[in-house]
C-alpha cells in the first residue's frame, strides 16, 4: 500500500481519488492540496484526506510517498521536477507538458532521482485497446496503412472566463488538451511515433475564445498516415479505426471492436467495462513497489509532449509541422 497525496481537487482529481479510495489494496490517498481549498474541504474530509495548504507542504510531508498531479498543464513540468527532487513517486495527468523541451527537463529530473513517473493515459488500460494492440502485434491486420480517430464532446461549452481550462494557452487547438491528447497517445500506442502533422482548428460554435473544431492529418515515422478529429462542442464520441492490408478493426466506444475482412461477415467482439482510473493508479503503485514497469515509458511520455506541441503549433500555422 502506497500513501499518496492528491494535488488538485477539481472534477478529475476527485475521479482519481474515488476510483481507489477504500477499494484498493495498492494505493490510498492520505493528504492533498488544491488552489480552492474551501470548495474541496468537505469532500476531502469525507475521503479521509488531510488538507495541506500548499504543494510545498505536500512535498515536505514524510507520510506522503507519492503525488498524483491533477493540475493545470502549464504547471506540470515544474511540479514533476520538484516532486522528483523531494524523492516522491509521481503520477501525472495528461497532457504531460506543453512542449518537448519541458518534458525532457522533467524526465531528466525523474531519472536523476530514480523515482517512478507514470503518465495518466487511462485509455491504454481498456481491454479493447489491449486486444487491438495484440492483433496488430500478431500481424492479424497485415501491413498497417492508416488510422482514424475521433474523440469529441461538449466540454468547451461549459468553460467560462476565469476557468483555467478556458485559457487558450492551457487549451490550445480546441479539444486537444482535454480530449485529443488521448487520441494522440492511442496513435502512438498502436502505430508508433509521429513525424509531422497538418492541422485546421477554429471555432464554429463556442464564443469563449476557444476553438471547438480541430482536425489533423498525420504522417508516422513508419510510413503510415492518420487523421485525428477532436470536436469540443458536440455530443460525446470515441472512435478509432485501424486499416491494414488484411483487415480493419474499429473500436466503437471503449468496449467494442468490429473486425472487417474482405468477403467475410464483420466480427463483433465486446468487453466488460473496466475501471481504467483504478487500473492505471494500481499499475503505478505496482511500479513503485518494484513490480512490473508502468506500461507507458518515459520516452513515450516525452513524445506525447512533442505531439501535443506540434498539433498546437499546427493550429496556428499552415502547412506541415514537424513533430520535434
Amino acid at each position: 500500500m502506497i500513501d499518496a497525496a492528491i494535488v488538485g481537487m477539481g472534477r478529475w482529481g476527485r475521479v482519481l481519488v474515488e476510483s481507489v479510495q477504500g477499494k484498493s489494496e495498492a494505493i490510498r490517498f492520505v493528504a492533498g492540496c488544491t488552489r480552492s481549498p474551501d470548495k474541496a474541504a468537505d469532500w476531502a474530509k469525507a475521503q479521509g484526506i488531510r488538507m495541506l495548504d500548499s504543494y510545498q507542504a505536500v512535498l515536505a510531508d514524510p507520510a506522503v510517498k507519492a503525488v498524483v498531479l491533477a493540475t493545470p498543464h502549464s504547471q506540470h513540468a515544474e511540479q514533476v521536477i520538484a516532486a522528483a527532487a523531494g524523492g516522491k513517486q509521481i503520477f501525472i495527468e495528461k497532457p504531460f507538458t506543453l512542449t518537448k523541451a519541458s518534458a525532457e527537463q522533467a524526465v531528466a529530473a525523474v531519472r536523476k532521482a530514480g523515482v517512478v513517473m507514470a503518465l495518466g493515459h487511462n485509455r491504454r488500460f481498456q481491454p479493447a485497446v489491449a486486444r487491438l494492440k495484440q492483433m496488430i502485434a500478431e500481424g492479424a491486420l497485415g501491413t498497417l496503412c492508416h488510422i482514424e480517430g475521433n474523440i469529441s464532446g461538449p466540454g468547451a461549452l461549459a468553460y467560462k472566463p476565469g476557468m483555467w481550462r478556458a485559457d487558450p494557452s492551457e487549451s490550445p487547438a480546441g479539444g486537444l488538451a482535454g480530449m485529443g491528447i488521448h487520441m494522440l497517445d492511442m496513435f502512438q500506442n498502436l502505430c508508433g511515433p509521429m513525424a509531422e502533422v497538418s492541422v485546421v482548428s477554429h471555432a464554429r460554435v463556442a464564443t469563449n475564445g476557444l476553438d471547438d473544431t480541430t482536425a489533423a492529418l498525420v504522417r508516422f515515422r513508419n510510413g503510415m498516415t492518420g487523421s485525428l478529429t477532436t470536436l469540443a462542442a458536440v455530443p460525446r464520441l470515441w472512435r478509432v479505426q485501424v486499416f491494414g492490408s488484411a483487415a480493419w478493426v474499429e473500436m466503437w466506444g471503449t468496449d467494442k471492436l468490429v473486425v472487417g475482412r474482405e468477403g467475410q461477415k464483420h466480427e463483433h467482439i465486446t468487453f466488460e467495462p473496466a475501471n481504467v482510473e483504478r487500473a492505471e493508479l494500481e499499475a503505478f503503485a505496482a511500479a513503485c513497489a518494484g513490480g512490473s514497469a508502468y506500461p507507458l515509458t518515459l520516452e513515450e511520455a516525452v513524445h506525447s509532449a512533442a505531439m501535443f506541441e506540434a498539433v498546437a503549433k499546427g493550429a496556428r500555422e499552415r502547412g506541415w509541422i514537424a513533430v520535434p
